[in-house]
């Protein structure tokens, strides 16, 4: 073992104590999980399938609508588990230089930027049929308010971004610990992101209707640290006693 992996033992350690204690409650905590940035199948994405398949997890694959393929759609068709959602419309950055990335705010008309979602649905529903959810991943989770709010003018009824979604707000799941540090540009350290995930389950222990917890990956960008990381995730909390997976449908309100 690494000296990196080693540092993150306590964290790990603390992280399996709180999962014990809430199934001694007994309590049960929602888990999710959101791979963003999909268009078409690569060597990565095989691994990331295997991965949930492997720990026979549910997996919401974001995908962006303007460079998604047949060929991804036919790769999802035998993913029984596996859902996708709509990723904007082509991850293209519109804020100037001095603001942060974002596809989806309010650099641009907002009927301009409507049109495009409602595109993405468009393709996405025609591609992937019933395997298409209409939840909006804005890119870089971020976007205008007003884009947010409009989405349901162009069927996107669910929502998905980062960190802590609005208790009253219905179809909206967010994800709370990305496993890639983007500011280095590589994995997030194991105790960091076990500090991280510990800090989650504490809020979700000391709040019954806490929402569900999202582990958020990109799959394009893994290294190997980040696949090692997410192998010993998945095999401690993939049956844990006190982890429940939802289906993606459902997660979202949007059984079929």
């Amino acid at each position: 073992m690494s000296a990196a992996d080693s540092e993150g033992d306590a964290e790990r350690q603390r992280f399996a104590a709180l999962l014990d204690h809430a199934a001694s409650q007994p309590r049960t905590i929602a888990f999710w999980w959101r791979d963003d940035d999909a268009e078409a199948p690569t060597p990565a994405l095989e691994r990331l399938l295997a991965l949930a398949r492997r720990h026979d997890l549910p997996l919401a694959l974001a995908v962006i609508p303007k460079g998604a393929t047949q060929a991804l759609a036919e790769r999802l068709a035998n993913e029984p588990r596996v859902f996708a959602l709509q990723h904007g419309w082509q991850h293209r950055n519109h804020a100037p230089a001095h603001e942060k990335k974002a596809e989806l705010g309010d650099h641009r008309p907002r009927p301009e930027v409507m049109a495009e979602l409602a595109n993405g649905s468009e393709r996405l529903s025609a591609l992937f049929g019933e395997k298409f959810l209409p939840v909006l991943v804005p890119p870089w989770n971020r976007i205008a308010a007003a884009v947010r709010d409009a989405r349901s003018e162009v069927g996107l009824i669910g929502f998905s971004a980062f960190d802590r979604a609005p208790s009253d707000a219905a179809h909206w799941v967010n994800t709370h610990v990305d496993v890639i540090d983007w500011r280095a540009r590589s994995a997030l350290p194991r105790a960091t992101a076990y500090a991280l995930l510990c800090r989650e389950v504490e809020r979700r222990l000391a709040d019954e209707d806490a929402e569900p917890l999202g582990i958020l990956t990109h799959h394009l960008v893994h290294q190997e640290e980040t696949w090692a990381f997410l192998e010993e995730l998945f095999a401690l909390i993939g049956e844990h006693a006190a982890i429940a997976w939802p289906p993606v449908p459902e997660l979202f309100g949007l059984e079929r």
